[in-house]
């Protein structure tokens, strides 16, 4: 077995991926600091052809060095914009008719390995800040909460890697 070479790889131009359909999941980033964190929710966005990024209160936003460094590009491909505040911007999107799942641990939370999500729908993810999660306002607006189960000793996972798995499962199972 060999490993292939990024040329043989069949990626899609920027041009192209502008152009083509989108998964219909859009990610909000409320309060994420980490600008690493940021850049590799734009590469794995890009990925799975999401929709859109919302950057939301201290999110930085791009150009910017740090978010480059980890998104490779990607802040060129995927389409994003800046929202000062979630709430508002949770509110928006839910009389958009956009289902809005904070992806928090939470009483009465969805596990992510239960929801099957509707391929009529279009879904907004909420991600929350690193130390704090997904403020508590916003949580109360969402329409459900969703939680990836976890069996080990830690109680959470990275920002980055949340997105990633909840990103890969809501995508195959909208295939």
């Amino acid at each position: 077995m060999r490993k292939l070479k990024n040329n043989e790889l069949g990626r899609i131009t920027v041009d192209a991926f502008k152009a083509v359909e989108k998964t219909p999941i859009i990610v909000v980033l409320d309060n994420i600091r980490s600008l690493n964190n940021i850049g590799s929710v734009f590469r794995t966005s890009d990925a799975f052809l999401i929709e859109k990024i919302y950057l939301c209160g201290i999110c930085a936003t791009p150009p910017n060095k740090e978010i480059h460094k980890t998104a490779l590009g990607a802040t060129e491909s995927v389409s994003w914009e800046y929202v000062e505040d979630t709430l508002s911007l949770v509110e928006t999107l839910k009389r958009e008719n956009i289902k809005v799942l904070a992806i928090e641990q939470a009483e009465n939370s969805t596990k992510l390995n239960t929801f099957f999500p509707k391929k009529s729908e279009k879904y907004a993810i909420v991600m929350g800040n690193e130390v704090k999660g997904v403020q508590q306002e916003v949580v109360n607006a969402s329409d459900l909460c969703i939680e990836i189960p976890q069996l080990g000793t830690k109680h959470s996972l990275n920002i980055s890697v949340t997105t990633g798995v909840v990103l890969w499962d809501l995508f195959q199972k909208l295939q």
